[in-house]
């Protein structure tokens, strides 16, 4: 082989292992974010699920209070009249 061709065959090799450093550099890069925003939601989804429970918490409650405020309206109207005679 003549030293121009060994020369390109070279050149080339080098080539191709800076493009294929290049682009594992940019996968390993792109992983990496896309890790932290996955843990980034993760969180906030954990968050939601957090204060949704607590909601759902509110309102199992909210008919119980409901009803118990009823039941003291009805005491204090017949204090009310008791009171009034």
């Amino acid at each position: 082989m003549s030293p121009e061709i060994v020369k390109e065959i070279i050149i080339g090799a080098v080539t191709l292992i800076a493009t294929l450093l290049t682009v594992w550099q940019g996968i390993r890069k792109s992983n990496q974010k896309a890790e932290i925003h996955q843990a980034v939601t993760d969180t906030k989804i954990e968050e939601l699920t957090r204060e949704v429970r607590k909601h759902n918490g509110f309102a199992e409650r909210l008919p119980v209070i409901e009803e118990q405020i009823k039941v003291i309206d009805c005491r204090i109207s017949a204090l009310e009249e008791e009171v009034k005679k």
